[in-house]
């Protein structure tokens, strides 16, 4: 940790400090489109406060302003007929260029003299139909908030009603609801979870294998869906990619504890618009591995490569391919010297693979003067595997579990949207996805018993989604959304209909009140419906073959309050019905899926359990505005849930409440050169819950035996973390470099995680989350 620190202040202490008299500046450019269409608009003023530079779009809407000074700006966009929008906190850097794509709406009341702005409020849903529970993020947030590190999951976790499961991977709890409600998507469609070490059936993972060099602002939503996101319960992410640049070739090197990174962005031709976007990561730990430093027992590895490329065409509309992909794998040999074996745990050797993969091709093409037509077809294959073995004392080694789940996929997504008039506007759309599974799993209960079986499939099957949404705005001050979302299983014939409605009211020009209400549904994990079961006669049979979706009712409503242009304060209340939800088939066991939070159940379930999430949400947000940032949130809320035996109980995420503070300053030099960022984030929660342990029953069996009577009554002591990020940055001509640290839990605070019953100690014992971890990275753009 010091020698961290003092390779950061020496960087730092080493940096060019000399003043030059030439100033650096950079171009602004980019592209002006309607909102709903994204078609160009000619004519559009860009302008430049404070300054008096300026650019007009062409007929294709682009636009290009140059000679911009180094610095941070704010650019107000304008064109007759559509409302005036403000883009604050445009970074401009001397290593790229800024480029940009802005969308106007289109105004109800049309007149030369009427004037409407749509204000700063910077995380407006890029989804005109996410009217509440959502907001925009960027790409800097990611980067700049601490020990974010590049993260969209660990990102949000600033956000009001948003949890980390657990320190050592990003997976999230959204008010209350498990982690594996949570939906990814990109591009419109909806894609396996890119992260990496993602064990089976979750939403997370140790390390995002999103590159940050790709994506553009993104939503995140939290409740009441629009009809067009289904097969989620707790939240959505909904990706954006950027383009590359078109005209300038341009490139970013990265060195850090997390990997080395290499992008490159650029044109394909001096005289075609269409561009590439690719990066590369490969692990740090994987080559101090290989020079034969090893800093943990286990070794780890990991690499990702993505891309985005977009082909526009004159006639035929613009194409665009995208790719991401992730190998991750950690391993631990037990010592071949039984000298070494302390214990008998020193004798499992223990390997675990995570393999993800995603290629898409896009399409989008305006239909008319009033349509647009997206379209989009994938292929997945997500790869999980995990080998236990144990060696003897004779050397001979034993395999005691195997698990190996290979998911193919390949999905399509058509949207229509048509606007009939600026008040109105429809959209409807169908995916389908056609899914390969080849899913095995056995496990030795004991060295002298043979390996049990317990999952073998080999299946493949369909699922069908299909949505139809529209939004009516009678007035500038009143807009109406409502759809219906209709998802299908083929696999055993299992559907549901989910009506959407939400409505928002500007009853003052700093004032809105907004209420939502949406039926959810979501699948099962895909392994739950194989799980085996034999009876007397050693017939096998599938108990949760035809297990139904689980399924929940949001209820939300909000209240937002823009102080100035630069404060905000919301408040969200909300209430969660959850029914349908799978639950163990036994009156003796306690077991809801609401309580997973990854891999695979293996016993048989029913769909007879209900829970319920209801809270409030408080935020003050003040944007980034002089150089300076915060936002302060709390939450307070209640999640149960029932058995089958219709007992309610806490869930295991039932903290009650969250108290998150984020801020940040930059220090900025005269001539723009340097900047010092600090940022500071510190969350306080209350503990999750925990099932007592039956220590007497436990000692009989020689393993953790639960008391089901008393699930989850038992609460964890409150989480306390504290993060800071400081970071350097330098611009130079046509280069920036940017030197940071990231300190996650700066305090080195021991926050418990749960209790296990150790076989060794026959005693109960605590596992505790991580504890401080010094993130170090450099990056250099040009």
């Amino acid at each position: 940790m010091k020698l961290t620190c003092c390779l950061l202040l020496g960087m730092i202490l080493s940096s060019p400090l000399i003043i030059f008299s030439q100033s650096y500046t950079q171009n602004i450019r980019g592209t002006i489109v309607e909102k709903v269409l994204q078609i160009p608009i000619a004519g559009a003023t860009v302008k430049i406060e404070g300054t008096q530079l300026g650019g007009v779009s062409d007929v294709n809407g682009h636009f290009q302003i140059e000679h911009v000074p180094l610095g941070t700006h704010t650019l107000k966009v304008s064109a007759m007929g559509y409302k005036e929008t403000t883009l604050s906190n445009m970074q401009i850097n001397a290593g790229k260029e800024l480029v940009l794509t802005v969308s106007l709406e289109e105004r109800i009341i049309q007149g030369k003299d009427i004037v409407i702005k749509t204000g700063r409020i910077k995380n407006r849903p890029l989804n005109e139909l996410s009217m509440v529970s959502a907001r925009s993020f960027t790409v800097e947030e990611t980067q700049k908030y601490a020990a974010s590190v590049n993260d969209p999951a660990r990102m949000v976790t600033n956000f009001p009603g948003v949890a980390s499961a657990d320190d050592g991977n990003n997976q999230i709890i959204i008010r209350g609801n498990a982690p594996t409600g949570l939906l990814w998507r990109m591009e419109g469609l909806d894609i396996p979870n890119p992260n990496h070490f993602a064990s089976a059936g979750s939403s997370g993972g140790g390390i995002s294998i999103l590159s940050t060099q790709l994506m553009a602002n993104s939503d995140f939503v939290t409740g009441a869906f629009a009809a067009e996101y289904g097969n989620a319960l707790s939240g959505v992410f909904d990706l954006k990619l950027r383009k590359g640049n078109n005209e300038h070739r341009e490139y970013t090197l990265q060195a850090g504890i997390l990997g080395l990174n290499l992008a490159a962005e650029g044109p394909f031709s001096k005289n075609y618009k269409g561009s590439y976007l690719i990066n590369y990561r490969y692990s740090t730990l994987s080559i101090l591995s290989a020079l034969g430093l090893n800093f943990t027992p286990s070794t780890t590895n990991f690499q990702d490569l993505s891309y985005h490329i977009v082909l526009p065409t004159r006639e035929m509309g613009t194409f665009s391919l995208f790719s991401l992909g992730g190998l991750s794998h950690q391993f631990y040999h037990a010592p071949a010297d039984s000298l070494k074996w302390k214990s008998s745990s020193d004798q499992y050797s223990d390997q675990f693979i995570s393999n993800t993969g995603l290629w898409a091709i896009t399409h989008k093409i305006g239909v008319g003067k009033k349509g647009l037509l997206n379209s989009a077809i994938g292929y997945s294959l997500t790869k999980n595997a995990y080998d236990r073995s144990f060696t003897q004392h004779d050397y001979v080694t034993l395999p005691m579990y195997k698990q190996s789940y290979l998911t193919r996929r390949v999905n399509t997504n058509i949207a229509f949207t048509y606007r009939f008039s600026p008040r109105l506007m429809w959209r409807s759309g169908l995916m389908a996805n056609y899914i390969l599974f080849d899913f095995s799993e056995s496990q030795r209960e004991l060295a002298s018993l043979p390996m049990h079986e317990m999952i073998k499939a080999k299946q493949h099957t369909q699922t069908y989604q299909v949505y139809s949404q529209g939004q009516w705005k009678p007035s500038e001050k009143f807009i109406l959304s409502g759809g219906i979302h209709y998802l299908f299983l083929a696999y055993n014939q299992t559907y549901a209909i989910e009506p959407r409605v939400s409505a928002k009211w500007d009853f003052h020009s700093n004032q809105s009140i907004s209420f939502g209400y949406g039926r959810h549904s979501q699948l099962q994990s895909w392994g739950v419906y194989f799980t085996q079961q034999f009876d007397s006669l050693n017939r096998m049979t599938l108990p949760n073959r035809n297990l139904g979706f689980s399924k929940a009712d949001h209820w939300v409503l909000s209240y937002q309050y823009s102080i100035n242009p630069y404060l905000r304060l919301k408040t969200e209340l909300y209430y969660q019905h959850l029914h349908h939800v799978p639950v163990s088939r036994f009156d003796t066991s306690s077991f809801s899926v609401l309580n997973v939070q990854a891999d695979y159940i293996r016993e048989p379930l029913i769909n007879l359990g209900r829970g319920r999430n209801y809270g409030i949400e408080i935020s003050l947000e003040k944007y980034l505005h002089r150089n300076f940032y915060y936002t302060l949130s709390t939450s307070f809320y209640q999640s149960h849930y029932t058995a089958v035996n219709g007992q309610w109980y806490n869930t295991k995420y039932n903290g009650n409440s969250i108290l998150n503070l984020i801020a940040g300053k930059d220090f900025v030099s005269k001539n723009q050169r340097r900047t010092l960022g600090l940022s500071l984030k510190s969350v306080y929660a209350g503990g999750y819950r925990t099932t007592p342990i039956d220590l007497d029953k436990s000692q009989a069996e020689g393993k953790t035996i639960y008391i089901q009577e008393k699930a989850f009554t038992d609460k964890l002591p409150a989480y306390f973390r504290s993060d800071i990020r400081i970071s350097m940055k330098w611009n130079r001509k046509r280069l920036t470099s940017t030197l940071s640290l990231d300190i996650q839990n700066v305090s080195n605070r021991q926050n418990v995680y749960d209790q296990y019953f150790d076989v060794e100690s026959a005693k109960v014992k605590t596992y505790y989350q991580t504890g401080i971890i010094p993130i170090l990275n450099y990056k250099v753009e040009f």
